[in-house]
């Protein structure tokens, strides 16, 4: 069977299709990918080719890469979705609220690229390794955390965050599970009184200046600490990661994730 060609127009499927073993299948990725390294493509050293931004890639060069089957994600790529669809391609979409629905897109994705059973393990190892944090942080006390996606304005994280901060054994009053993330009032901030402040501002990386957060005109006295972005806000394998870095950071006495 020939090996599917695949373009992917989220960096959540890009994350995946890579963590599945499959990189060498991407013919075709978004500026906000990161790009597979040392992926052997059997395409040629020019691939995967970059056709634009997630939310406004070339359709006309997605053509032109005769593409056997088109990843989207998240409801912000549903109309792009419908346009690909339209054009004639093969779209899997895949919109993954919450952690379980991300950890299940795994295996989704598998099938999507002609994988299934990588999907199937890379789910089941994603699951185990969740028991694992659940297991670390079992009866230990619970702080308050604030997870701040965007900080002009702050928004308070939704979506998978909420199931990742209580996974990692925190308590987050901010953002219901599988809810968007919304802009928050300071003051609701203040009433909640959080022990930890993560700072994860989407397309920032790490590369944010704790200082700017911790010295707000806010009664916040809690640590500032600054994350990739890629850990939390997409729902890729790499979320799984930030589950685990967020229990060293509630937890540190527990030396797993410490």
């Amino acid at each position: 069977m020939t090996a599917p060609r695949v373009v992917s127009l989220a960096p959540s499927a890009t994350a995946t299709v890579t963590a599945l073993g499959a990189a060498e299948l991407l013919v075709g990725v978004t500026h906000h990918c990161d790009r597979p390294a040392d992926i052997g493509s059997a395409h040629g050293e020019e691939f995967p080719i970059a056709i634009g931004g997630w939310l406004n890639p070339d359709l006309d060069r997605v053509a032109d890469l005769d593409p056997d089957v088109v990843l989207t994600s998240d409801g912000l790529q549903s109309d792009l979705a419908e346009d690909c669809r339209e054009r004639g391609f093969d779209v899997r979409h895949r919109a993954p609220a919450t952690l379980d629905e991300a950890v299940e897109t795994f295996a989704a994705r598998g099938a999507d690229v002609g994988r299934p059973a990588a999907g199937e393990r890379l789910a089941a190892d994603s699951r185990r390794r969740l028991d694992d944090v659940a297991s670390a942080v079992e009866s230990r006390p619970r702080p308050t955390v604030y997870c701040e996606e965007w900080s002009d304005p702050p928004m308070a994280a939704g979506n998978w965050v909420p199931d990742a901060v209580r996974a990692a054994g925190g308590r987050y009053p901010f953002v219901d599970p599988g809810e968007r993330s919304r802009e928050v009032d300071l003051a609701a901030v203040e009433r909640a009184d959080p022990d930890h402040v993560i700072v994860h501002v989407c397309g920032h990386g790490d590369r944010v200046d704790p200082e700017t957060i911790a010295s707000r005109d806010w009664a916040v006295d809690a640590p500032v600490h600054v994350i990739d972005d890629s850990l939390l806000n997409q729902p890729s394998p790499a979320l799984i990661d930030g589950v685990e870095r967020l229990a060293g950071l509630f937890h540190p006495e527990t030396e797993t994730y410490s």
